[in-house]
């Protein structure tokens, strides 16, 4: 159950969403502050404490993902994107910025409901714990994964740049090697979500995590494909 304590806050230009979804959350045990642009969300984020962030994409002056960009650089507050457009490279573009969800326009408002618990319920084992060995680095193939820094280091000793969607992904993979991980069990995994059986944003993931890692997408050696099934690390993993 939500604490009666979750404060939410709605960021959508559309006046009559604002006001559904307030009053629907409510019943939820959910406060909501609903405001309509950037600027207001700045303002509320300055003047008060918030548990998530409900996000829309499309917004008069900045964007949802200029807004998303900002809040992901100043915390880890959890955000769900809220919007109409919902190819797989929009949604990965979210993912990279830090979203913890997406949700398509239109869309049931228990399915919303059932996202923003399961995003909670997973910012909450965040902060209680992480990771088992959350200050350990990770040792595979030659490259080293510092949680720390969050920075990926090749066999050569270079720096690779990871993005959230990326860094998250790759520990999903560090944490469950060697077995085949269906692409909602990735997603789940990686985001704190459950998907639908059609969604592929995660093979856009998973080739850009092959680009940085060097891996052949033609011949993976690390990150291959179980037609039918979805993704096996194949690669011994030691701390």
């Amino acid at each position: 159950m939500t604490s009666p304590a979750t404060r939410l806050l709605i960021v959508d230009d559309d006046p009559e969403i604002r006001s559904l979804l307030g009053q629907y959350l409510q019943a939820y045990a959910m406060h909501c502050t609903c405001v309509g642009d950037g600027v207001a969300m700045r303002a509320a984020l300055a003047e008060q404490r918030f548990d998530l962030v409900i996000l829309d994409l499309m917004l008069p002056g900045e964007d949802g993902l200029a807004l998303c960009r900002q809040i992901r650089s100043e915390g880890e507050l959890p955000i769900i994107m809220l919007t109409a457009r919902g190819e797989a490279t929009d949604r990965v573009v979210g993912l990279e910025l830090g979203a913890d969800d997406y949700v398509v326009k239109p869309f049931d408002p228990r399915e919303l409901v059932a996202r923003i618990h399961t995003v909670l319920r997973r910012s909450l084992r965040s902060v209680a714990g992480g990771s088992a060995n959350p200050q350990q680095d990770v040792h595979f193939d030659g490259w080293t994964l510092s949680h720390l820094k969050r920075e990926l280091t090749t066999p050569q000793q270079l720096l690779v740049p990871l993005s959230n969607a990326e860094y998250r992904l790759l520990c999903t993979f560090l944490e469950r090697p060697q077995r085949i991980l269906s692409r909602e069990q990735l997603l789940d995994a990686a985001r704190g979500r459950t998907v639908e059986a059609f969604d592929r944003s995660i093979d856009l993931l998973v080739s850009r995590l092959r680009q940085k890692l060097g891996d052949d997408p033609k011949a993976p050696r690390l990150l291959k494909t179980v037609r039918g099934e979805g993704y096996l690390f194949d690669c011994k993993v030691r701390q």
